[in-house]
């Protein structure tokens, strides 16, 4: 009976204990799946510290942020100006960045496409709305086996997705839009996915989510300019075209539990499960 009653309050006290802090953490479908591997980390350095990751879209994590339903907004991309602005307006609290990795925004095709790159140009023509590449026959006469007509299927994302924007900026600028009629996923995973079953398909995705199944391609800035592939290596240096950086974000004064996971985040023990991730952790400071 003893034995029972101790067992009892023991369990009643890990209970209180694992409860006592739940930081809540949005944003980036590219940066979800690296999020949840520091938060199932984190658990077995702060038990009492739970980080509930959700994914969404950058444009959705900073305006959870901004409207104070989050603690931590993840985002492929930096946040604007207009969105600094809402946030001091609405609640008087300053945005704090923290930049917690790198990454190379991979474009793939499927497997049967013979293409190995292409140039930011060839990539604009076909994403770009005002470009004319409808056929694959349009880059380089290319003909894909396994797709019928040679029409090219467009994958991208939800406008509200830091990757999407991003990509947007790197190929077509910043003035220019993506053209209408594009296949728009949710998350990066359903692009992969998606090009890995339909030969006539390309998309883009950060590299953390390619996989042996679908082909990435080097990417030039011009004809005559070496073409890069997208590794870790390269988004190191920037050497890649569509290399970024990738950010978390937390209002006004974050509380201790919030500050002591975000100072995690750039030790050697998160860097490592960042590379793990596909990711090049950030820079030291």
């Amino acid at each position: 009976m003893r034995t029972a009653l101790l067992m009892l309050l023991l369990l009643a006290a890990c209970s209180k204990h694992e409860h006592s802090m739940i930081i809540q953490n949005k944003g980036s479908d590219t940066l979800v799946n690296l999020a949840q591997a520091w938060a199932e980390e984190y658990k077995k350095v702060k038990p009492e510290v739970a980080v509930a990751v959700s994914g969404g879209g950058s444009g959705t994590g900073i305006a959870a942020l901004i409207n104070g339903t989050v603690d931590i907004a993840n985002s492929s991309r930096a946040i604007k100006d207009e969105e600094r602005d809402e946030a001091k307006k609405n609640n008087g609290k300053e945005i704090h960045e923290f930049v917690v990795g790198m990454d190379a925004l991979a474009v793939f095709v499927h497997p049967k496409n013979p293409l190995e790159g292409m140039s930011l140009e060839e990539i604009a023509c076909i994403y770009g709305e005002t470009d004319k590449c409808l056929y694959w026959h349009d880059i380089r006469g290319t003909v894909v086996p396994g797709c019928k007509d040679n029409k090219i299927i467009r994958v991208s994302r939800q406008s509200n997705s830091g990757t999407y924007q991003y990509f947007r900026d790197s190929t077509v600028g910043k003035k220019a839009d993506l053209r209408l009629g594009s296949m728009d996923l949710n998350g990066s995973r359903e692009a992969i996915d998606l090009v890995e079953k339909t030969p006539c398909s390309i998309g883009y995705s950060g590299m953390g989510y390619l996989n042996p199944h679908v082909k990435a391609l080097c990417v030039s800035k011009g004809a005559n300019t070496p073409c890069i592939p997208p590794t870790l290596e390269t988004a190191v240096d920037m050497s890649y075209p569509i290399s970024r950086e990738l950010y978390m974000y937390t209002a006004g004064d974050a509380s201790p539990e919030i500050k002591a996971f975000m100072e995690w985040t750039q030790s050697e023990q998160a860097r490592e499960i960042t590379i793990k991730a596909g990711y090049v952790p950030a820079p030291k400071k």
